[in-house]
């Protein structure tokens, strides 16, 4: 099972996250930003993962912190759940059009951080949602998984749909990389290790 629980407080937020790889698409999450949890609840459905996630934070003050590590814990389980990636395919990639929107993400879980997120064109808010936080949750989830993460726009002018097809097309290429095959034997490497 590449089932992991995960808590974390801090002063400013309190997570609790149960993810599962190998589920089905089932959600439960209960954060204080509303267009997150639609976010994420997508995430979950088109990567055929299990999340249930709690999270409070100080959203009185702005999203900021609460979205961060929430990237955070979340990167930090998925980095749980494969263990030690034998047997994972480490690559994903995934284009997804949302309306007039188009988004490619690439997923190489090297366990080596890099993020290129660049030439995405966001308009400041989608309802109370401060934008600029999307980049950072996936800096804070490639991160603490030790992915490097490439994620594109080729085209698009609905903000909510470049989001929302950049979390469709995360999901669909993470779950190609945390696919096991049984043609692998170890890992992904001529090295023999990941990290």
């Amino acid at each position: 099972m590449r089932q992991v629980k995960l808590e974390r407080k801090t002063s400013e937020t309190e997570i609790k996250l149960d993810l599962n790889l190998d589920g089905s698409g089932q959600a439960e999450i209960k954060t204080p930003v509303p267009f997150l949890n639609h976010m994420l609840e997508l995430f979950t459905r088109h990567g055929l993962f299990d999340l249930k996630l709690k999270a409070s934070g100080d959203v009185e003050i702005d999203g900021h912190h609460t979205v961060e590590d929430i990237g955070i814990v979340l990167g930090q389980a998925l980095k749980e759940a494969i263990g030690d990636k034998k047997g994972i395919q480490r690559y994903g990639d995934q284009f997804v059009p949302m309306d007039e929107a188009l988004l490619h993400t690439a997923i190489d879980f090297s366990g080596r951080f890099y993020l290129n997120f660049s030439e995405i064109n966001l308009k400041d808010k989608v309802g109370d949602f401060d934008t600029e936080l999307v980049e950072e949750f996936f800096r804070a989830l490639a991160y603490n998984a030790g992915l490097n993460l490439h994620i594109r726009q080729l085209v698009g002018t609905n903000t909510h749909h470049i989001i929302e097809g950049i979390f469709k097309s995360f999901a669909r290429a993470l779950a190609q990389a945390v696919k096991l095959d049984d043609q692998i034997n170890g890992v992904m490497s001529t090295k023999g290790k990941l990290e």
